[in-house]
């Protein structure tokens, strides 16, 4: 190799050496998981209304921004070219060609053109390109030229006789290039050579342009001619050394005039109008994949790049601008500044620098190691607060000036041009110059918590502490010492923030941002700036003061806010850059913005770099939201069936057709700037649903009736310029259409008089069961109250019996007692009374009184009364008894002993005896009967 090649390879090495730390455009990137189909992407093209379509190895790929579509190829080969034309899209692939278009399901219908030609196509013939032409549509194979008349549509066919790589379109004329001969201009059908220079014969041709009047042919391997007047001279340009390094596949000139070219293992290359290099984007730098197989810019100069593995775009155009730290070098950006034109980034990993809009890389200065927390343009000077220390930075050197672990800021001190207050890990201290050196003075004795956030109102120093609240600190005239510290733990909160805004001290947590009331010497909420938080929008309370632009900055979640005050009032003014969260990918609660030079450019640290945003010149564009399809869900798909509807009309549908899909899109393709839908289905649900970048909606169950679906979108916080509406029906089941719902009214009315006459009718039947078992009833009650009152009697009866034989009772026992008595008395009498003529009239009168029947008859009268039927039984069965047996029963009937009876028969009990057995002869007993047991018995 000689040296002037080593030396042209040495020149593009350190050209894409110095890319390296390029800011570049947002790239988003799909893989073949992603859009479901094969590695290779052959050709782009893209409809009215944004679609994007893509000629894949396995089919048709459709993406409308928020779903991907794959049709598979008519004969299921590889399709190479694709080309949208009005509602048609044309597509070429193996030994077809033809076009694409929509039904009214929204599905795509193939029609095949080559079909009418199909004996005359070249064997295992290929379709790699297609041109719209007017009234022509052109597919091009590696042979030949079919030509398809949209007025009569016939097919027109010119060969050639060598290998046709690519055709191209040039002021509505057919150029195209035949290796060994030349390029070649179709006229009246038929090829005439146009350019036959060594170049054109030996090198591919990959495209030709018409740049400025003249005619640019872009060659593989050899980079740019220029055609001028039939004459043909190399165009020398500063990207030539890089060109002829790289093999060139696919090219494209933009609206604008640059170029884009795609290379073979070597990414993407983007060029000026002139020719000169604007960036070099390759796999390292964020591209899927280095072999670009197509190009297309759509309506909105995004740049979509066919790979060989994947799917990439470009937004070209953006405000957004993205520098990546591939090699994790720098680490997560904390702080950015820029000062006598160097960039500074402060990262976890240390303090890098470069030239700003230079293309070299960071460079790390050294002794910065480590974790850098703030840096600060003070008095000219550039302070830098970091884990070990405080630094002040000239150029790449870097000078310690505290010694003191872990510094969070330094800000100026009541605007002494001497003094500084810097917050550290264990408190605050206190900065000061002297002959022009800053060293640290003193730190404030009696305040020892952590002070990352901090300002001074006055003679007070107010420091936020995220667990405990805001310190409110009132130092000596030296700030020397704390005087007084008082602390408001109302208002804290995780990433809480406190910063000086004009002459207003702000405090920013979750439940919005409060203004410092020094009258009243407490925060009060300020409604207008809180509503930078509406709707959960809160994410940190971190809030920068641009010094350069005197802008306020915010952070939420969906966007990053700045604000101002207008010119005619002190009003704050709030606009907002809608850049998420999740798409940033900041630090959260340690957010950074640095105004850059130029006018309205603002850097945002990320955790592996930064992004820059021109919000100058960051307009919002108009979009469209539209409905993608209407589909069955749920139970109601049917492999069988087309599940797909019609969505340009209004639906009716089946009440068993009641689950229903729809799927919605915003065609915009910005890598960070997503559409969020949102839906209402009026009929069943009024309100809107919540912000979601869900783009379909599924609706189970639906019950009958008439519905309208709404959906909107929105990007940031820019709504889109209509609400897409799809109306449809769900009838009624069939049981209860019109007609039954009058037969049901027929019949409930029949079914009522019927009802109600069998109703009378067994009402009346009830109302006679009812008295006949209220009589029956009543008749029972009668007998029932009748046994009621006999049982009563019968009770009566009882309690009478019981009441007369207690009497019988007593007047036995009374019997026995005084007989006993009189006994006793007259044998005391006959015993101790010697002269028995004394007391014979007393013991006359007590044999008088012994064998009187008095006692008896009393007795009797008493037994009848309680036993009345045992007598006239005794008498019936034993007729023969005399009266002296009668009365013995009767002693024996109440279970009187022969003792107990013989005082009342006044004789002895061994009397008592021979009465009883006398009596049982006269009963006819047997030895064995028992004489008072069958006595009871009777």
């Amino acid at each position: 190799m000689n040296n002037g090649k080593k030396i042209l390879i040495l020149v593009s090495l350190l050209i894409g050496a110095s890319v390296l730390a390029q800011e570049l455009p947002p790239i988003q990137n799909y893989s073949p998981s992603d859009y479901h189909a094969e590695n290779q992407n052959w050709a782009i093209s893209q409809t009215e209304d944004k679609v994007i379509y893509i000629a894949n190895s396995k089919g048709l790929l459709e993406f409308n921004g928020a779903r991907w579509t794959l049709f598979p190829s008519p004969n299921e080969t590889i399709i190479r070219s694709v080309k949208v034309v009005g509602d048609k899209i044309y597509t070429g692939c193996y030994m077809e060609f033809g076009y694409w278009q929509r039904d009214d399901f929204g599905m795509l219908q193939y029609t095949s053109l080559s079909k009418k030609i199909k004996s005359d196509l070249k064997q295992d013939e290929e379709f790699w390109n297609i041109l719209d032409m007017d009234r022509w549509i052109v597919f091009q194979s590696l042979d030949r030229i079919y030509i398809y008349d949209l007025n009569d549509n016939s097919v027109n066919v010119i060969y050639s006789d060598t290998l046709l790589p690519k055709i191209f379109n040039l002021d509505k004329s057919i150029y195209f290039q035949k290796l060994e001969k030349g390029i070649f201009k179709i006229e009246n059908g038929k090829d005439v050579l146009v350019y036959d220079s060594e170049p054109f014969k030996k090198d591919e041709v990959i495209n030709i342009f018409q740049h400025q009047g003249d005619l640019l042919v872009l060659t593989r391997h050899n980079g740019f001619y220029k055609i001028q007047d039939d004459s043909f001279t190399k165009w020398n340009i500063s990207a030539d050394t890089l060109l002829s390094d790289v093999s060139i596949y696919s090219a494209l000139e933009l609206t604008d005039g640059s170029f884009v070219l795609g290379t073979i293992s070597h990414g993407l290359i983007y060029l000026d109008r002139t020719g000169s290099l604007i960036s070099h984007m390759d796999q390292i730098k964020g591209l899927r994949n280095n072999t670009i197989l197509s190009l297309f810019e759509d309506l909105d100069n995004n740049i979509w790049l066919g790979l060989d593995n994947g799917i990439s775009y470009i937004n070209l155009k953006s405000t957004f601008k993205v520098y990546h730290d591939n090699k994790g070098v720098a680490g997560s950006v904390y702080a950015s500044v820029v000062f006598d034109n160097i960039l500074y980034l402060g990262t976890n990993q240390g303090l890098f620098y470069k030239e700003l809009n230079s293309d070299s890389d960071f460079m790390l200065i050294n002794g910065t190691q480590g974790q850098v927390w703030s840096l600060n343009v003070i008095e000219q000077s550039l302070f830098c607060g970091h884990h070990t220390g405080t630094f002040i930075i000239d150029k790449n050197k870097a000078r310690r000036i505290a010694d003191v672990q872990g510094t969070w800021n330094i800000n100026t001190l009541n605007d002494n041009p001497n003094l500084l207050l810097q917050g550290n890990y264990d408190g605050l201290y206190v900065l000061e110059k002297s002959e022009n050196e800053w060293f640290i003075k003193n730190k404030i004795e009696g305040f020892n918590h952590s002070s990352r956030y901090f300002e001074t109102l006055g003679n007070d120093i107010f420091v936020n502490h995220e667990y405990k609240g805001v310190f409110k600190i009132k130092v000596d005239s030296i700030f020397s010492k704390a005087r007084e510290i008082s602390i408001d733990t109302l208002i804290k909160g995780s990433n809480s923030g406190i910063v000086k805004y004009k002459d207003d001290l702000l405090y920013s947590y979750e439940k919005g941002i409060l203004k410092y009331d020094q009258k009243n010497e407490t925060f009060v909420k300020d409604s207008i700036l809180s509503k930078v938080y509406s709707k959960e929008e809160y994410l940190s309370g971190k809030m920068t003061v641009d010094s350069k632009n005197d802008y306020l900055w915010i952070f939420t979640k969906s966007n990053i806010s700045f604000i101002s005050r207008g010119n005619l009032s002190n009003s704050p003014i709030i606009k907002s850059v809608p850049f998420t969260e999740n798409v940033r990918s900041g630090i959260v609660g340690y957010e950074s913005v640095t105004a850059l030079e130029k006018e309205g450019k603002y850097l945002f640290g990320t955790s592996s770099g930064y992004v820059t945003i021109d919000i100058g010149n960051f307009h919002e564009r108009d979009f469209a939201v539209d409905i993608g399809s209407v589909r069955k869900a749920g139970k109601n798909t049917n492999e069988n069936e087309k599940d797909l509807l019609n969505k340009s009309f209004q639906g009716s549908f089946k009440s068993d057709e009641n689950n229903l899909e729809m799927s919605f899109y915003s065609a915009d393709y910005n890598k960070y700037l997503k559409p969020s839908y949102q839906f209402q289905l009026l009929g069943i649900y009024t309100n809107w649903s919540e912000w979601s970048q869900e783009s379909s909606a599924t609706f189970e169950n639906l019950p009958p009736g008439d519905y309208t679906f709404n959906v909107r979108s929105k990007i940031g916080d820019r709504m889109s310029s209509n609400i897409a509406s799809y109306s449809f029906k769900i009838a009624r089941p069939w049981y209860i259409s019109n007609l039954l719902l009058g037969l049901y009214l027929f019949c409930a009315i029949l079914g009522s008089i019927l009802i109600h006459n069998l109703y009378k009718r067994h009402y009346h039947k009830r109302q006679q069961k009812l008295i006949i078992k209220n009589k029956r009833d009543m008749e029972l009650a009668k007998a029932q109250n009748e046994k009621e009152i006999i049982k009563i009697k019968n009770e009566q009866l009882k309690e009478e019996f019981r009441s007369k034989s207690n009497e019988l009772a007593a007047s036995t026992l009374s019997i026995i007692k005084k007989n006993e008595l009189l006994s006793k008395v007259k044998e005391q009498l006959v015993s101790n009374v010697e002269d028995k003529s004394t007391v014979r009239p007393i013991i006359n009168i007590i044999d008088k009184s012994l064998n009187q029947n008095d006692d008896w008859e009393l007795f009797k009268e008493a037994f009848n009364n309680a036993d009345r039927k045992f007598l006239k039984k005794l008498k019936k069965a034993h007729p023969n008894l005399s009266p002296n047996d009668i009365r013995l029963c009767a002693y024996l009937r109440l279970n009187l002993s022969s003792k107990e009876i013989a005082p009342l028969l006044n004789i002895s009990p061994r009397s008592v005896e021979i009465k009883r057995y006398r009596l049982r002869k006269k009963m006819d007993l047997t030895h064995d009967d028992n004489l008072v047991n069958y006595i009871l018995k009777l």
